[in-house]
């Protein structure tokens, strides 16, 4: 049973999507609104990772062009080439209606806003995928998690490392095989919401992308707190979940699963948790430990997400509120 909650987090891997957009970008630094962005790629895929359409193009950013010996490109290169504003209207075509992917898709979401919010642009991004995250919840057995890791492992050619289109493009191939694989063992793609914000006078800001666990430990659940989970009943809507380090799935996917089930995600453990998930039957230190200090029940992560199938309705936070005979206060009961 899902969540109530209009906004969603995640999806699983075999439900149809809207296509994505691949993006990579090379800049001038490391901090978006001071660096620019010097190059820019976007791909954009069919839901089973086709290439449908792509731009490519250096940028003249103005500015000094930063790490030539990481891009390979300088001042020289980028003069007399377009800037963001002259490429943005053909960006935004690729990316509409899709989401953005890219490789640590923080970087490129932040550089990307931040030059669309100089120029007065609203890109069209709804939300956006990390294939780092995505990548990390295979559980390859990589080194690392790196493009030109992840490239070796699927066998794709990269030619020019940290130059957009061919970054861009490697991505874009790694894709079509992670998919099908994130299929194949039944994960959830870590698709995120992200928004914009039309000001009065006409600007508009794109939210910071931030990290799902930090965002998930302050939303308030629509379900009231039902207690604690009882082994061999089900799950309800609105019980606290706690995660400790010692699970079999990625943090990020199962705090998606969380808030799609309709429970609550929390950092604490306490008398009000009523869950913490962990692998361990006996941990010497942790969330586990805290939980069998206080007595609160575990469960292991391939138990817990079984059950996350059969969660049963809760109480709305509603239910528990009706209005007043003024009509413009509430009285709890």
């Amino acid at each position: 049973m899902s969540s109530t909650a209009v906004t969603r987090w995640g999806r699983p891997a075999h439900e149809d999507g809207a296509g994505w957009a691949v993006v990579d970008v090379e800049t001038s630094g490391f901090r978006p609104g001071q660096a620019r962005v010097v190059s820019v790629a976007a791909l954009a895929l069919s839901d089973d990772g086709n290439v449908e359409k792509s731009l490519y193009s250096l940028l003249n950013p103005g500015v000094d062009p930063g790490p030539t010996h990481v891009h390979g490109l300088t001042a020289e290169m980028l003069e007399g080439q377009p800037t963001f504003a002259d490429v943005v209207t053909d960006l935004c075509e690729v990316l509409r209606g899709r989401t953005l992917v890219a490789h640590n898709v923080g970087f490129d979401y932040a550089f990307l806003t931040a030059e669309a919010e100089l120029v007065g642009a609203a890109l069209p991004i709804d939300s956006v995928m990390c294939t780092v995250e995505l990548a990390r919840r295979l559980d390859l057995g990589l080194e690392n998690l790196r493009l030109e890791t992840l490239a070796a492992h699927w066998g794709v050619t990269q030619m020019k490392p940290h130059d957009a289109l061919d970054d861009a493009m490697v991505l874009a191939q790694i894709l079509k095989p992670v998919l099908v694989r994130a299929q194949e063992r039944r994960k959830w793609l870590p698709v995120h919401p992200v928004t914009r914000r039309t000001w009065p006078n006409g600007r508009v800001t794109h939210d910071e992308f931030r990290p799902l666990k930090a965002t998930a430990a302050r939303m308030p659940c629509p379900y009231a707190h039902p207690g604690r989970f009882v082994p061999g009943r089900p799950l309800v809507q609105g019980m606290r979940v706690a995660l400790s380090a010692e699970v079999g799935h990625t943090h990020e996917e199962l705090v998606e699963r969380i808030l799609h089930a309709g429970l609550a995600f929390t950092e604490a453990v306490d008398d009000f948790t009523s869950l913490v998930v962990c692998d361990i039957a006996a941990p010497e230190q942790g969330k586990g430990y805290q939980a069998n200090e206080l007595g609160v029940p575990t469960l292991s992560s391939t138990e817990f997400v079984r059950q996350l199938d059969a969660v049963i309705g809760g109480s709305a936070v509603e239910e528990f509120a009706e209005p007043s005979p003024s009509g413009d206060q509430f009285t709890l009961f």
